[in-house]
């Protein structure tokens, strides 16, 4: 293979894995960062940290080649998505599901390392992870099956810190997991109408006219919830900040949402890497400061 011909192939592997779009990579990690913190009590193992930073890198790169395999005959037909190496014929199955099988293989062997209830735990999260395309098939609500997808880094963060899963981890998941449904509504409403013509089920169409009250909703419960494990953690003053920041983005994203024009409700998904940021300082706050 010569050297115009590998760079091509590179070129549409790393389209393949969004490495030119890191926001889900992003919002995979903003959580599971929070859960490494909270489990380590401010101060994690750094080894643990590196390895979880590379592994949700492979495991989100993994999860894109697999979806854009399963939305193969689709995204030809979304505005969005019709330049995707697919959907363009520049990929084949067979390359991407090699692609695909070689950097899940790349995450097992990174987290080898570490105990054996994060390896357990590993098994339904490369499930999920891989599974969660063809739920647009036939489940109402498929960003709930995401919103899984997105937090099952936050159980596994716990075991690897501190060997074990407390009630507070699956919590800080279900946390997780509205927020998730919340951008992720706001995310499929500006492909809506092109969901509606090829037939994919999404929570922006399965909840109507109401999506938008959905979505501020989800919000609230995140919100909600993260006071709550605030206040059992006695996590000080930064983190309430941080929430109060939180809020005023969701409120700016209802701005944009609130019409429903496509650029602006995926402008409003993007606004969440802030959120998840500024919670992440507060978390970290909290632990460092005097």
């Amino acid at each position: 293979m010569n050297a115009t011909r590998l760079n091509e192939r590179l070129t549409v592997y790393m389209q393949l894995m969004r490495m030119d779009k890191p926001i889900g990579t992003f919002l995979l990690l903003w959580p599971t960062l929070w859960a490494l913190l909270i489990a380590g009590q401010g101060r994690p193992d750094p080894l643990i940290v590196l390895i979880f930073v590379v592994g949700t890198f492979l495991m989100r790169s993994a999860g894109c080649v697999i979806n854009d395999y399963a939305d193969r005959d689709f995204d030809g037909h979304v505005a969005r998505t019709r330049q995707r190496p697919f959907a363009r014929g520049a990929v084949g199955k067979k390359e991407a599901l090699l692609l695909a099988a070689g950097l899940a293989l790349l995450s097992l062997l990174l987290i080898l390392p570490l105990n054996g209830l994060t390896l357990l735990l590993s098994v339904p999260a490369l499930f999920i992870a891989a599974s969660y395309p063809f739920t647009k098939r036939f489940f109402p609500v498929p960003q709930a099956y995401l919103g899984l997808a997105f937090s099952f880094g936050i159980p596994m963060a716990f075991a690897a810190q501190t060997g074990e899963v407390p009630a507070l981890a699956w919590l800080l998941l279900l946390a997780n997991a509205s927020w998730t449904l919340a951008y992720d509504t706001a995310y499929a409403i500006s492909d809506k109408p092109d969901d509606l013509k090829i037939g994919i089920k999404t929570s922006a169409i399965t909840f109507g006219d109401y999506d938008v009250l959905a979505i501020m909703l989800f919000h609230a419960v995140f919100l909600a919830l993260m006071a709550g494990i605030g206040l059992h953690l006695a996590l000080a003053w930064p983190f309430y900040l941080s929430l109060l920041v939180a809020v005023v983005l969701m409120a700016k994203q209802y701005q944009d949402i609130r019409e429903r024009d496509r650029a602006a409700c995926f402008k409003a998904f993007l606004d969440n890497n802030r959120v998840g940021a500024a919670i992440l300082v507060g978390v970290a706050l909290s632990y460092w400061l005097p």
